[in-house]
């Protein structure tokens, strides 16, 4: 196991730990949007990392997962701020 993979692992958790300081402080929706947007992103980085140091090649299957459920929550998250936009309009 490469230990170089082991310690951007960690680097990358402490960084989802300084993401969930950014979801709990807001202010608004789209800050923890962006904030759970890295989650995603980094969480599919440590389970590649992890994969590659751990010779297991079902991590990447999981990371693939990770990614397209952050792909759909970000476009769940824009469509509803364009249908509450939406929402003051008249015709």
């Amino acid at each position: 196991m490469e230990p170089i993979f082991l310690a951007f692992t960690v680097f990358l958790l402490l960084n989802i730990a300084v993401g969930l300081a950014r979801i709990l402080r807001g202010p608004t929706a789209a800050d923890r949007m962006l904030a759970a947007q890295l989650f995603g992103t980094t969480g599919v980085a440590a389970l590649l990392l992890l994969a590659e140091a751990q010779a297991m090649p079902a991590l990447r299957d999981v990371a693939m997962v990770f990614a397209a459920l952050a792909v759909l929550a970000t476009v769940a998250f824009v469509k509803r701020v364009a249908h509450r936009a939406g929402e003051g309009k008249s015709p």
